[in-house]
């Protein structure tokens, strides 16, 4: 039996899912937007790079393998924005929503809007998933964004109330589609979903929860209505389909957007969502400490974020050794893996690092894997 199956994920090794994008790409898609090249074109240009991040994944001793992303202008559209009918975003959010950097620099954050009843028709995830799969005897992952990202960014002004005059219709629409997306790829082969819910970890920034009371939320709230809605969409998937969720306080070209630990999520991120795979954003003090992980139990897993992807500075190996050594006096080693706290571009622009230094912190996170596991 190959050790690359959804009962061995998370792998010790792992990573969230995007990869930089080559030059070459990003001047294939602006040729395109130009209305200079067509969608085959594109399409075919888009294979190739494809073919040449799987292999780098596999060289690099990855055991989940994703197409970089290499596909979607930003981790959302492949499905959020660009595969449901009834939904549009625009970059609006400022203010209290707005991402920064270590610099300080602020950049806006995309807002989706719900403009009509939320309607799944086709996966154009599924073709995608098909080319992956046939690159690799690996294990292909599939990430989709998590389901509370249009109510957390949005809010209920930004849902249309013509459409949705009960938000429980909203919620009940939108899992539905879910489920359906989800059959779509598991019909077509897949076995490993990654949820990437950018919500659930930005409630307990004190920040976020006065913009949320300032258009009426409180986070307390939330929390139980968004959790409620992750079990509502992993419930649709097989038993044999592996899933993972990841949190992160935003990603977007080195910004983020949300900064405090896990400890106000603890027990409903870990004790009520009904997932078995965690990938949690550790890699720097604005993800707090480790003893929220008190509240993980047994037969759940934790991957340790500790690797940035926000700054080309790579990590030094024993400063990685000592926090999951620190870790494992909290949850057992054994429920224990690593990764880098998120992708390395969330956004087609991608984070400011290179890809030499993309590919030492992935290698990093490998070898560390073997040394520590003995597998990666």
């Amino acid at each position: 039996m190959s050790e690359y199956t959804a009962a061995n994920a998370p792998f010790r090794a792992e990573h969230v899912g995007s990869f930089l994008r080559p030059k070459h790409l990003l001047d294939a898609r602006d040729r395109h937007a130009a209305g200079e090249i067509g969608a085959d074109e594109l399409r075919t240009i888009e294979d190739a790079a494809i073919r040449d991040v799987v292999k780098l994944q596999e060289d690099l001793g990855l055991s989940s393998i994703t197409d970089g992303e290499y596909r979607r202008s930003t981790y959302s559209d492949s499905f959020t924005t660009a595969g449901l009918d009834g939904v549009t975003a625009d970059f609006t959010g400022e203010g209290k929503w707005a991402y920064q950097d270590r610099h300080g620099h602020r950049t806006a954050a995309r807002i989706p809007t719900v403009t009509g009843k939320i309607v799944w028709q086709s996966s154009k995830n599924v073709r995608d998933f098909e080319f992956l799969a046939s690159l690799t005897d690996r294990l292909p992952k599939m990430t989709l964004p998590g389901p509370a990202y249009i109510h957390y960014r949005g809010g209920r002004d930004h849902i249309s109330a013509d459409a949705y005059p009960n938000l429980d219709d909203f919620w009940s629409d939108l899992v539905a589609a879910y489920h359906a997306e989800m059959k779509a790829l598991y019909d077509a082969g897949c076995r490993y979903i990654q949820f990437d819910e950018t919500s659930l970890a930005k409630l307990g920034d004190p920040k976020i929860q006065s913009a949320l009371a300032e258009r009426g939320d409180d986070w307390q709230d939330l929390l139980e209505i968004y959790t409620d809605a992750i079990n509502a969409v992993v419930s649709g998937a097989p038993a044999d389909m592996g899933v993972g969720i990841h949190l992160c306080r935003g990603n977007n070209q080195g910004h983020w957007q949300a900064e405090g630990g896990y400890d106000g999520i603890a027990r409903a991120l870990f004790r009520k969502v009904n997932i078995g795979g965690y990938f949690l954003e550790y890699d720097s003090p604005r993800a707090g400490t480790f003893a929220p992980l008190a509240e993980v139990p047994q037969g759940k897993n934790i991957v340790l974020g500790l690797v940035t992807t926000k700054v080309a500075d790579i990590e030094e190996r024993d400063a990685v050794l000592a926090r999951i050594e620190e870790a494992a006096k909290i949850v057992p080693l054994d429920q224990l893996c690593l990764s880098p706290q998120c992708g390395f571009a969330s956004s087609f622009q991608g984070n400011p690092l290179g890809v030499e230094e993309q590919n030492a912190k992935i290698r990093l996170v490998v070898d560390i894997a073997k040394e520590v596991w003995g597998t990666a």
